[in-house]
């Protein structure tokens, strides 16, 4: 995963109420509806933040039926979180080694 495909994943992920959608679609896919029910948000905005995480990548529409329900992607989850936790890894060897040298010193 490149710097460019992480920034609109951060991008999108920096909004409260998209974090909530991402956490209850955690415990199961959901309809926006479903979504609505359980947020202090409208259906439509609802739809509005599935439609963002959807054009990153997070979340994919599956039809069941009428209904559309949304799943959230693990995989690019996962891709993201090793992303940042490879960044942690450098900046903790770097670190390492200030304290290295400083403990020389």
């Amino acid at each position: 995963m490149s710097t460019a495909t992480l920034v609109p994943v951060f991008a999108a992920l920096g909004d409260e109420t998209r974090w909530s959608i991402l956490a209850a679609l955690g415990e199961g896919d959901a309809s926006a509806s479903a979504l609505a029910e359980r947020l202090p948000v409208t259906r439509q905005a609802i739809a509005k933040h599935l439609a963002v995480l959807a054009e990153v990548g997070l979340v994919e529409p599956v039809r069941v039926g009428r209904e559309v329900r949304y799943r959230v992607l693990g995989s690019e989850l996962s891709a993201t979180a090793a992303r940042l936790d490879a960044v942690g890894r450098e900046w903790e060897r770097r670190l390492a080694a200030i304290k290295e040298i400083a403990e020389g010193l």
